[in-house]
Order: structure tokens, then C-alpha cells, then sequence
């Protein structure tokens, strides 16, 4: 029985040593980094023999390793009469390592998403449905972060159920300076209109409301059918297109209408 417990010990170990061996190899250390990093870990201040045996890496790959792990910061030298000795750094220093490539990553994500947005496609058509379809659209005016006309609205917005997305956009078209002008379909209901974030908006005549609207933001024109006053029906479609020349030509329109229904009582 003790004989089995102890081999249970050293399959534990073996398994929890893989699992951290895993997770920094993530950080961009290869097995036998990961491998001797633990184990000066273990010893906390050793020579090279020391570590190879603890490591069960090769005496002549272990220099190759710790001069790695020195120029990465991982270790440390230990300066003896004898021989060099090595130590680990403090494993919170991993997570000071994490934020310093986030950090790095973030001073060239500018450069790198424009160097994407110019290969990327400039024409595209998605199809999105229903109150899941609608916050994905949401999160495209978020990123796009360009002012939202529309054509045909009906204070969708206050359905229940989009409440925290509803709460994010607010918050985060106030930070990116997002305005939105909206035509409302005539007798939606003024009260429902003030509830979320303040914006530009008239009422289309009576004679011209419809099941659907259009919403134009930077190069996106999207197309919601099955519109519900109040409202986003788990059957409404958006179709988004990403095209250029369609949205400018859904802008010029826009302005059209906004100009005939100017009013003070925001009706035609």
C-alpha cells in the first residue's frame, strides 16, 4: 500500500509539473525552459549540475537554456568563487512579463489594424437575427465609433432585454463622441424616445411608416425587417452591408427626409 502511494505522489507531481510546463509555454518559454525554470524554483539557488539533474535536461543544453532565460529575465546569476550559480526570478515578475508584452502588443495594434481594414474586404453582406443580432449590430456602431443615421426607427432600444447593451452603448458612444439622428416611424412613443441616450430625432408622416428600418454608420447600411415598435422580435433580421457607396447614398437620402420633416414639434 505504501508503495502505491508513493507512486501516486509522483504521478501527481508529474502531472502537475506538465500542467505549469503548459501554461509557460504560453509565455514563450520552450519544455526545457519551463523545465528549469521549475526546477531552480525547487532548489532555489544551484549550479548547473544541480539543475540538470533536478531538470533531467542534458549539462551541455542547460547553458544553451539559462543564457535563454537570462536574456528573457527569467533567471538570474549568482556569482560564485567556484562556478556561476543560477537563480529563479520571483514568479510575480511572470505577471510584470505578461503586462510588458500587452503593453508592447498595444503600441503597434494602431498600426496593425489599419495595415487589416486596408486588406480587408470593402464590400461584404452579413445576415444577423433577432435581440442576439441586434447587440452584435451594436457592437458595430461601438467599433466603428461613427455617427448612426435612421430611417424608420421605433424605439427598439427600450425592449427589456437589451438593457445592459443598451448601457454599454451609452457609455461607450458618450467616450467616442457618437451622435445619432433618428427618424422615427410616426406615433412611437415620445416618452419611450427620452429613456436612453440623448440624440437628434423627428417623426416620418404618418402615411409613411413600414415594418422596417435603415441604420447607416460609417461604411455599414443595415436593413432590419420584421421591426417591432418597442421592441426586437426574435424573428427580425438585419442584413448589414459594408459598402461604401451605398451607405453615402443612404446619407444623402437621410438628409432629404431629415430636411422635409423639420418641425417643431418634430412631425411633418
Amino acid at each position: 500500500m505504501v508503495l502505491v502511494f508513493v507512486g501516486f505522489n509522483h504521478l501527481t507531481h508529474n502531472m502537475e509539473h506538465e500542467t505549469k510546463n503548459k501554461i509557460l509555454n504560453q509565455l514563450g518559454l520552450s519544455k526545457n525552459e519551463a523545465d528549469v525554470y521549475q526546477a531552480l524554483l525547487e532548489l532555489g539557488e544551484a549550479g548547473v549540475g544541480e539543475i540538470s539533474k533536478t531538470a533531467k535536461v542534458h549539462r551541455r543544453n542547460v547553458y544553451d537554456v539559462l543564457n535563454r532565460l537570462l536574456e528573457k529575465g527569467f533567471v538570474f546569476i549568482v556569482l560564485s568563487k567556484k562556478e556561476n550559480r543560477y537563480q529563479a526570478v520571483n514568479p510575480n515578475k511572470l505577471s510584470e512579463f505578461i503586462d510588458e508584452q500587452k503593453n508592447a502588443l498595444n503600441s503597434i495594434m494602431p498600426d496593425l489594424q489599419k495595415i487589416q481594414q486596408e486588406k480587408t474586404k470593402t464590400e461584404e453582406i452579413m445576415i444577423y437575427r433577432g435581440p442576439a443580432g441586434w447587440k452584435r449590430y451594436i457592437r458595430d456602431v461601438i467599433r466603428i465609433g461613427q455617427d448612426v443615421y435612421t430611417i424608420g426607427a421605433k424605439a427598439a432600444w427600450t425592449d427589456e432585454r437589451l438593457k445592459n447593451t443598451v448601457e454599454l452603448y451609452n457609455r461607450e458612444s458618450a467616450d467616442k463622441k457618437i451622435k445619432m439622428h433618428i427618424l422615427y416611424c410616426h406615433g412611437t412613443d415620445l416618452e419611450k424616445i427620452k429613456q436612453f441616450n440623448p440624440h437628434e430625432f423627428r417623426f416620418l408622416p404618418a402615411n409613411y411608416s413600414t415594418d422596417s428600418s435603415v441604420d447607416i454608420f460609417g461604411d455599414y447600411t443595415v436593413i432590419v425587417s420584421n421591426a417591432k415598435m418597442g421592441k426586437i422580435s426574435d424573428d427580425a433580421l438585419f442584413t448589414v452591408i459594408i459598402n461604401p457607396q451605398i451607405s453615402d447614398a443612404f446619407k444623402v437620402w437621410f438628409k432629404l427626409m431629415w430636411k422635409l420633416c423639420a418641425g417643431k414639434n418634430y412631425d411633418c
